[in-house]
């Protein structure tokens, strides 16, 4: 079973972000996002900052040829933007929950789980989802990847 947790809902205070927003094919999605890290991290370096959290992805559609995202790092305050980096905020949301253990190209099943618990409890998703990264294929097995699921709420 590829869920570690149960699925949950959990109420998430306004957060802080440092990220770029892009527009990109499913199939670049792994390059694209391991080269947005480096060089949020390399930048939050530059000026003597350090994430809050963990980086995350934030999916505004599920359009293979034009996904839309946000990739970045939770931060403790504003702080300035650089070239295509922002500081902006996630805001405050009810989500529905979950963490995922394994690789990312199987977390299909997970998705229609949470999905299919959201319809039972009579919920609706708004269509946004955000990931978030305990750890990267770098450092780990597949296997071993750990991703909290957070499906926002109308």
């Amino acid at each position: 079973m590829p869920l570690v947790s149960r699925i949950e809902i959990v109420k998430k205070s306004k957060q802080p972000v440092i990220s770029i927003k892009t527009t990109t094919k499913m199939e670049n999605l792994p390059i694209v996002i391991g080269e947005t890290y480096e060089k949020i991290e390399e930048y939050l370096k530059e000026i003597g900052e350090y994430p809050e959290d963990i980086p995350f992805v934030r999916y505004f559609n599920m359009d293979m040829e034009n996904l839309k995202v946000e990739i970045g790092f939770p931060v403790y305050k504003e702080l300035p933007g650089k070239d295509d980096i922002e500081f902006s905020y996630i805001e405050e949301m009810k989500a529905v929950y979950s963490l995922y253990q394994g690789p990312y190209q199987e977390m299909g099943e997970t998705y229609d789980e949470i999905m299919m618990w959201i319809e039972d409890n009579g919920m609706k998703p708004t269509g946004i989802f955000l990931e978030s990264y305990y750890n990267s294929p770098k450092d780990v097995s597949e296997d071993k990847l750990l991703t909290r699921i957070l499906m926002p709420l109308d």
